[in-house]
């Protein structure tokens, strides 16, 4: 006769197993401290927030991964995804053909273009590029706004962030300062932004979607997207977008 013994601590390890084995993966999301609405530091609580970490947060919920905010400058998103120092990219980022070569995209989340704001006072009717020919502009580094300026004939600068742009359109050192219309309009709104005013009459001319990132054939993509399309069944959406005070998307 075989006689079992009794292991101590034996049954509480094998009780505890499916419960470690069910623990989410946490997912490192770069998100830059500067794009309100969509991405910016809150500095009650030290953290990144915006419409676009609510995003991702609430589809890993309903699709069972966690995620860890990092914040990321712009121009560094892309390098840190591809080198692996986070998973996933959820910014005001356009999906534009040139970072599609690099990374993949999910499923359109907002579609925009370019604002520009102007010192107050400013009365020329500029209602698009083609008006704006010799203007002395500013351009975030990294943003795909800075060849189309160039192309169109403007005298262009680049900023590390909007509100440098904004700070050198309020004391006259430009005269345009471009940036995702979203992002500019809400601060202008908001007072953040002294002495200038966004041109009403202007119409964008670079047009895109921004995605979620993720690496080249990442798997997680199918999740992300599949958590963007319950979420804009659900209304979920909207919702974010009316909490965000977001424009209509213009797609």
């Amino acid at each position: 006769m075989i006689r079992r013994r009794h292991l101590p601590g034996l049954g509480a390890a094998i009780l505890a197993t499916p419960a470690l084995a069910q623990t989410p993966p946490v997912l490192k999301v770069g998100s830059t401290p500067t794009g309100i609405p969509f991405t910016f530091l809150d500095t009650a609580t030290n953290r990144i927030t915006g419409f676009m970490v609510e995003l991702i947060t609430e589809i890993g919920r309903r699709q069972g991964f966690g995620v860890e905010v990092q914040a990321t400058p712009f121009a560094a998103l892309i390098a840190s995804l591809t080198s692996s120092r986070i998973d996933l990219i959820s910014a005001a980022m356009l999906a534009t053909p040139a970072r599609r070569e690099q990374v993949d995209f999910s499923d359109p989340v907002y579609t925009y273009g370019e604002g520009v704001a102007v010192r107050e006072g400013e009365q020329r009717p500029w209602r698009g590029l083609a008006d704006m020919r010799g203007v002395s502009a500013g351009a975030q580094v990294g943003t795909i706004y800075i060849e189309p300026l160039r192309a169109a004939g403007l005298d262009v600068r680049t900023y590390d962030s909007v509100g440098d742009i904004m700070r050198d359109v309020s004391l006259g050192r430009i005269q345009a300062g471009f940036g995702d219309a979203p992002i500019v309009s809400y601060q202008i709104a908001q007072g953040t932004f002294r002495g200038v005013r966004l041109l009403a009459d202007y119409r964008p001319s670079v047009v895109g979607s921004i995605g979620i990132a993720t690496r080249k054939g990442d798997a997680t993509m199918a999740r992300v997207n599949a958590g963007l399309a319950a979420m804009k069944a659900d209304g979920a959406m909207a919702a974010l977008i009316a909490k965000w005070n977001l424009p209509p998307d213009v797609a």
